[in-house]
């Protein structure tokens, strides 16, 4: 049998105690769906038991949904259109639902049913892409379907091919974004990114949470530095 400490948790009304023990797989093993995926082969086992442990505890009234904070946005970045529209960001297959997953050592993505997103995630993302973008460039920056009589300046396209946190203490962000112009200009635009925010594992989901709202504002100042300049 495996004890993890909870000390964090003591204070919560979700909380198991100072400790939680767990055993495994027998207990754990049947609630987990798997997704076979080429990942950090160095990721510890008990990493990925240690964050499962981190969000065991629930009420018993249902599954848990964390939202995603807004990460605060400090830089600002000059571009050279002053509207854009951002057409609703696509996401790989796992992270499409509003279940939460994790990168495991043997390549697999592990999700829980207990353990879930207060927002589709492909919806978040865009609107959280959407606030980071205007704060960063101070455009009108608004997402699909466009709400303004005028047209917009310019047109992104987000698709997200990885979008995943390492229960080593990495969140992935990584894909291609598209900026086509509609100002009269030849300025249309295609870029790769891949970003990589650490987080503390032992924080559990709102850890992961937290991570994945910095990965977003990064990607929105990355966007304003190399596709609308």
């Amino acid at each position: 049998m495996l004890l993890l400490p909870f000390h964090h948790l003591r204070r919560s009304r979700l909380a198991c105690g100072f400790h939680l023990a767990l055993r495994w797989p027998a207990v754990l093993a049947p609630r987990l769906r798997l997704t076979a995926r080429p990942l950090d082969r160095r990721l510890p086992g008990i990493a990925a038991l240690a964050f499962l442990a981190l969000s065991a505890c629930t009420s018993g009234g249902g599954p848990l949904l964390y939202a995603v904070p807004p990460a605060p946005v400090t830089a600002r970045v000059p571009v050279s259109f002053a509207s854009v529209e951002v057409i609703d960001v696509t996401l790989p297959t796992y992270a499409q639902t509003e279940e939460i997953a994790l990168g495991l050592a043997t390549g697999a993505i592990q999700t829980r049913k207990d353990l879930l997103w207060a927002d589709l995630p492909a919806r978040a993302v865009t609107l959280d892409l959407t606030r980071a973008l205007g704060l960063v460039t101070g455009a009108q920056v608004a997402s699909s379907p466009w709400p303004f009589d005028r047209s917009p300046d310019a047109r992104l396209e987000v698709r997200i091919e990885e979008f995943l946190p390492a229960a080593t203490g990495t969140f992935r962000l990584s894909g291609q974004y598209f900026v086509g112009a509609f100002d009269g200009s030849d300025r249309a635009r295609a870029r790769a990114f891949s970003l990589a925010v650490p987080f503390d594992p032992a924080g559990g989901v709102p850890a992961i949470a937290a991570a994945r709202g910095a990965a977003t504002v990064q990607l929105a100042e990355a966007i304003a530095r190399d596709g609308l300049r």
